[in-house]
């Protein structure tokens, strides 16, 4: 009898020795899934505050680049007239005609990187930005409207005479980082 209980305990023994060996493989499995699945989240986490930071940037160069629009539509309501647009450094100093039909635009020339490039910089300070806005002013055209027509172009007055002067003003801002770069026009009207 004793025989039977020490085949019974002995069976008992390997029987746990071969289970131990399958817990300890399917620990293993299971450590593996979880770190994987933790990785796998720290990955995510990381890469969504890559985009949160990208947009933030983005938005900062996009707020920079209206700032400097502000700025040059105040400079355009100083004009008296279009003469600072004939001077001899025309072309040089931020001030431009619009280019012609079969000439490349004037913004894709300017070297906006320089840092004595043919630009204005906004006289608005922007905090936090890589470098502050840059802005062209254009002259596109004039637009005359005469007597007893109706102004569909919607520029200057109703009916009657007058000429408006229309400029495009081009900004390029960056934001925290260079990397970051918005261009935006805005197209202005004004009388003489």
């Amino acid at each position: 009898m004793a025989n039977i209980k020490d085949q019974r305990l002995t069976a008992g023994i390997m029987t746990r020795d071969r289970q131990g060996g399958v817990v300890l493989f399917m620990s293993l499995i299971m450590l593996l899934i979880i770190t994987v699945l933790g990785l796998s989240s720290v990955q995510t986490t990381s890469m969504q505050e890559r985009m949160a930071r990208s947009s933030r940037d983005v938005n900062l160069a996009f707020q920079a680049a209206e700032s400097a629009i502000k700025d040059a539509e105040t400079i355009v309501e100083e004009f008296a007239s279009l003469s600072d647009f004939d001077a001899a450094d025309a072309n040089t100093n931020g001030l431009y005609y619009e280019a012609e039909f079969d000439e490349e635009s004037n913004w894709k020339t300017v070297d906006w990187d320089a840092a004595d490039g043919n630009y204005f910089t906004a006289s608005t300070t922007v905090a936090n930005v890589a470098s502050q806005p840059k802005y062209i002013v254009e002259h596109v055209k004039t637009v005359v409207s005469d007597e007893d027509r109706l102004n569909l172009d919607n520029v200057g007055q109703d009916t009657g005479s007058g000429r408006a002067q229309i400029f495009r003003v081009t900004v390029y801002a960056t934001g925290g980082t260079d990397s970051a770069r918005v261009m935006i026009q805005s197209t202005y009207g004004k009388r003489f």
